[in-house]
C-alpha cells in the first residue's frame, strides 16, 4: 500500500524536528531555520536558512547533512532535495551534501578533519547543560547540592529534564540504566561529592551560554527575515 502525501508531509516535519543546531542544541524547526519543506508525491524539497550570511560553514554543513539524512529515512520518500540559502558557502555545502563528499571533500583547503570531533564537542556541552537543568530542578525541590553525588538516574522524576538528560547521555554512550550515578563527567565518571558544586557552577555557565546564544540567533533570524517558524 502506498503512503499518502499527507502522511509523508507529517513524517517529514517530524524528522526535521529531530535535527538540532549543533551549537544551540535546539531543533532547527523551533529555531525557524526551516524556510520550506514541501512534499510532491514521494519527493521532498527542503530549504534552510540561518541567522546570518556568515554563520560558520562547519555548523551549517552539519545541519544540512543531518537534514538530508533525516528526510531520506522517512518511509515513502524516494528523492530529497535539501539546500541552504542566503549563505556565503551555500554552493559548496549544497553540492557536498548532495554528493556525500563530507566536509573535507566540500572544503578541501579549509577542513583539516571531518566533523565528528566537532559534533562530539557540542554533544558534551549539551550533556553538561542538561545535567545542570536536571540538578537545578532537584535543588529547587529542596535537595542540598552535596546530596546530588549519591543520587541515581532512578531518583529523577519523569520530568522533561530527565528525558533530555537521558537522550544526551545516550548520544555520548554514557550509562542510562536507572541505577547509574546522576552526576557524572562527560566520560561517565561519577563526580565525587566535594566536586559536585564546582561541576554544577561550570555546567551553569555552559547552559547560560547555550541559552543566550539561542536567544541571540532567534533575534538575528527575526531581524533578517522578519518572521519565524515554518515557511
Amino acid at each position: 500500500m502506498s503512503i499518502g502525501t499527507a502522511s509523508i508531509d507529517s513524517a517529514v516535519w517530524t524528522a526535521l524536528g529531530t535535527v538540532r543546531d549543533p551549537e544551540l542544541d535546539e531543533p532547527i524547526t523551533d529555531l525557524g531555520f526551516v524556510r520550506e519543506a514541501n512534499v510532491h508525491e514521494s519527493e521532498v524539497r527542503v530549504r534552510l536558512r540561518l541567522p546570518t550570511y556568515f554563520c560558520a560553514p562547519n555548523f551549517a554543513y552539519l545541519m544540512v547533512a543531518d537534514v538530508a539524512d533525516a528526510v531520506r529515512a522517512v518511509p515513502g520518500v524516494t528523492r530529497v532535495d535539501v539546500r541552504l540559502e542566503d549563505h556565503f558557502a551555500a554552493e559548496e555545502i549544497n553540492a557536498g551534501v548532495a554528493a556525500g563528499a563530507g566536509f573535507s571533500g566540500s572544503f578541501p583547503e579549509e577542513a583539516v578533519r571531518e566533523l565528528d570531533e566537532l559534533r562530539r564537542t557540542f554533544q558534551r556541552k549539551a550533556h553538561t547543560a542538561a545535567l545542570e537543568r536536571a540538578c537545578r530542578r532537584l535543588v529547587s525541590e529542596g535537595l542540598v547540592v552535596d546530596e546530588l553525588a549519591g543520587l541515581r538516574l532512578a531518583d529523577l522524576a519523569p520530568y522533561p529534564e530527565r528525558e533530555s538528560l537521558l537522550r544526551r547521555r545516550a548520544e555520548l554512550g554514557l550509562p542510562v540504566a536507572p541505577d547509574s550515578p546522576l552526576v557524572v563527567d562527560d566520560d561517565g565518571v561519577p563526580v565525587p561529592a566535594e566536586k559536585v558544586a564546582p561541576r554544577l557552577r561550570f555546567a551553569r555557565a555552559v547552559r547560560v551560554s547555550i541559552d543566550g546564544n539561542a536567544a541571540f540567533c532567534r533575534g538575528l533570524l527575526k531581524t533578517r527575515y522578519g518572521e519565524e517558524g515554518k515557511g
